[in-house]
């Protein structure tokens, strides 16, 4: 059984016992368990439900694990003949969550 579930404007496939690397949950502590109720597609083994859009009465039950940084990433910008040159960069900020339970 899987579920496609929207988290903070993004989809995720979530099957138990799953690791997630979502966007930062800021108000999320490690060890809080999260429910999320925007579940856009639901597969058993026997059929498949698709919401428009969500699915009625489903829930994917998460556990965070911890928020970490990804990569940095930079950025470069120039413009030819003019001598501009900009170097920047970031890392993105992110949560893991372990899918516990998935709720019809």
């Amino acid at each position: 059984m899987y579920a496609i579930v929207d988290i903070k404007g993004f989809q995720f496939r979530a099957e138990e016992n799953a690791i997630l690397r979502v966007p930062l949950l800021n108000t999320a502590e490690p060890g809080l368990t999260l429910e999320f109720d925007r579940v856009l597609l639901l597969r058993s083994d026997a059929e498949i439900k698709v919401g428009q859009p969500v699915v009625e009465g489903a829930a994917v039950l998460a556990e965070v694990i911890g928020h970490g940084k990804g990569k940095k990433k930079v950025i470069f910008h120039t413009h030819k003949r003019k001598g501009y040159r900009v170097k920047k960069g970031y890392r993105e900020q992110y949560t893991n969550l372990k899918v516990t339970g998935i709720r019809a």
